[in-house]
């Protein structure tokens, strides 16, 4: 069964771009319910322990390093089968790939800065929001 919560995090280009607001916008007009949010910075370190699982990937360096570049916002988000209809709305990661009307087509830059990170099970979704948030179930 397709669990109701999600996380989301807003990627500093879309922070520095001033696009907060109009994503949350299409975030809420989609009927997700905002549980949790918050403004802050990544340092290097921590963006290593949230993308620890792509550690041997080429990319890993880069990822960490732009994560920790400016302001993000992380969410949990919910709704009922909260993580497939999150994954549709944000789009293919390659923005010229996404869909119109998606949020990546809508403000992301490029593949490396596509404005948005979703998770992509109920599974992770529940980890990447615990490194974000505690006491959750109070909410």
């Amino acid at each position: 069964m397709a669990g109701k919560r999600t996380f989301t995090m807003l990627k500093p280009d879309a922070v520095a771009a001033a696009n907060t607001g109009a994503i949350i916008k299409l975030i809420e007009e989609a009927g997700f319910k905002i549980i949790a949010l918050k403004k802050t910075m990544l340092t290097p370190e921590r963006a290593g322990e949230f993308y620890a699982v792509h550690r041997e990937r080429p990319f890993y360096k880069d990822l960490c390093k732009y994560m920790s570049s400016g302001s993000i916002v992380p969410m949990i988000l919910e709704k009922e089968n909260a993580v497939e209809d999150f994954r549709k709305l944000i789009g293919a990661t390659d923005p010229a790939k996404a869909a119109p009307g998606t949020i990546r087509n809508l403000f992301a830059k490029s593949i490396e800065a596509n404005a948005i990170h979703g998770s992509d099970s109920d599974e992770n979704a529940t980890i990447e929001g615990n490194f974000f948030f505690s006491n959750l179930e109070r909410y």
